[in-house]
């Protein structure tokens, strides 16, 4: 048995949540699901960072309390865990909890004590979108890669964390894969920022600038914790490090696998400020990091301050969840962006939801009522059903397979191979030729095989989508069947 620790990361309230957040969401579940069903331990986490100039700009604009601001779209991220079907054990709120508050500043006395934090006066480009300094031959043009503004120049007395002291510890630990980043081609952009060396991190800000938002430094009043700093922390302070809690040495001390999930805009923070953090406090490293692209909707990357977002709890509202979760899942690829638009979310829950699964399952129930009553016969063992029992055999260790790489396409994908096979046995055996000719045998054989199929489908596709998957098993449980109903409407009708 194994102990793995999920985590994803935490976004900004300065708005309500977009789809690329829920495509974290639900990788994540897929994970946690997945390899509970294994028999393995799991504890899945996500939350809400609030400490962040970004939501004290934006209370600002729509003319309202901070707080207010905060609370508000934090709750709109806390609802995703029931509209997504998210298997959740913890959400963390930055501003709120006093869990983390006490982990931040433990974190904080802990790298300081290990001489990693002082203070200088320091000068740079800040760009509020991204919460971090930037180095003039960082901007392409003078604007920042991410949010293509120009960074706002900044002048004050920091307390920085000693970065460059970790270069050489962070690149043995990512290049023997002892802190494992996916894809490879991560994995080589981290390094190859390791190589170019590191500077040392400013990690506070001061209270003015911060306008008096976030979590004081330890024992200096007049400044506040970085944001990156503080959000990081939540890795180890959802479990209660800096509390004294039992859980902080259960889930990330004992923790056999430590696996952060995060978009590849913030793979520095995590892939090289997180770890040596971690390092100068003595705790310990995730073990892996998976990186996922963006989706896009008009060519541009989908966020909150663009516009360009489509909110997750409309979608769910006009499509229903399991079609948000199966085009997350079966479109994104492991690697590059993906095109986002509702049509394509459509034809793919009709396509394969109502038309493949659906009209199978409805299929095979209705002919095993009207054949036997709805009693399910005994598995018929045909070389005509070789390819179906070996795509139901073989579908865990496919699975099994992809998401160990993280590649939650190609895993959607094997379970589906049972939805192609077994809708290409009907038309290939035809049971109602079978019926008509008299072949009660070769009939039932037939029957069972197929229900057999159902139930293992089922099995396989609940971490990807549990509520159809179990309404798949509720028709096909028992030795008597319940009368075929509609598992998936198609949608626009």
């Amino acid at each position: 048995m194994t102990r793995t620790y999920l985590t994803t990361t935490l976004p900004y309230v300065n708005a309500r949540p977009h789809l690329g957040f829920a495509l974290e969401l639900v990788q994540a579940d897929v994970l946690a699901r997945h390899h509970r069903r294994r028999g393995d331990e799991v504890w899945s986490q996500t939350g809400t960072d609030e400490n962040s100039l970004k939501n004290v700009l934006a209370a600002q604009a729509a003319g309202v309390p901070v707080a207010d601001l905060v609370d508000r779209n934090a709750s709109a991220f806390a609802d995703l865990g029931r509209l997504l079907d998210l298997s959740l054990d913890d959400f963390v709120r930055t501003g709120r909890d006093a869990r983390h508050r006490a982990g931040v500043h433990r974190l904080w006395r802990d790298c300081a004590a290990a001489g990693d934090l002082y203070r200088r006066y320091y000068e740079g480009l800040y760009c509020v979108g991204c919460e971090q300094f930037y180095e003039p031959g960082e901007l392409p043009g003078g604007v920042c890669p991410e949010h293509n503004v120009a960074p706002q120049p900044v002048a004050e007395e920091n307390w920085f964390f000693r970065l460059s002291r970790y270069r050489d510890r962070l690149r043995e630990v990512i290049a023997t894969g002892r802190l494992r980043v996916e894809p490879e081609s991560r994995r080589n952009e981290v390094l190859a920022f390791l190589d170019g060396g590191l500077r040392d991190l400013s990690v506070s800000r001061s209270r003015a600038r911060a306008r008096g938002w976030g979590i004081e430094v330890p024992d200096d009043p007049g400044q506040v914790v970085y944001v990156w700093w503080d959000a990081l922390g939540n890795y180890v302070s959802g479990p209660g490090y800096g509390t004294g809690d039992e859980a902080y040495r259960r889930w990330w001390v004992g923790a056999d696998r430590r696996v952060h999930l995060l978009g590849k805009g913030v793979l520095r923070f995590h892939a090289v400020y997180w770890p040596a953090m971690l390092l100068s406090a003595g705790l310990p490293l995730p073990t892996e990091i998976f990186v996922h692209d963006y989706l896009t909707a008009g060519g541009a990357k989908i966020s909150k301050s663009s516009g360009t977002g489509a909110e997750p709890s409309d979608l769910v509202a006009r499509y229903g969840t399991d079609a948000v979760r199966w085009w997350l899942l079966r479109e994104v690829p492991r690697v590059g962006d993906v095109e986002f638009t509702p049509e394509r979310l459509v034809a793919r829950a009709n396509s394969d939801l109502a038309n493949g699964l659906g009209n199978l399952v409805n299929r095979v129930v209705a002919m095993v009522h009207r054949c036997g009553g709805g009693r399910v016969p005994e598995i018929g063992i045909t070389a005509e059903g070789a390819a179906l029992r070996a795509a139901c055999d073989s579908v865990g260790g496919k699975v099994d397979a992809a998401l160990a790489v993280f590649d939650f396409r190609r895993a959607a994908g094997a379970v589906w191979e049972i939805v192609t096979e077994a809708n290409r046995y009907v038309e290939r055996v035809r049971p109602w030729e079978l019926a008509a000719a008299g072949r009660d045998a070769d009939l039932d054989g037939c029957l069972g095989l197929l229900v057999a199929a159902c139930r293992c489908l089922a099995v396989e596709l609940a971490p990807f989508l549990p509520g159809l998957a179990g309404r798949v098993a509720a028709q096909c449980a028992g030795e008597v069947l319940a009368p075929a109903r509609p598992l998936f409407v198609r949608i626009g009708q």
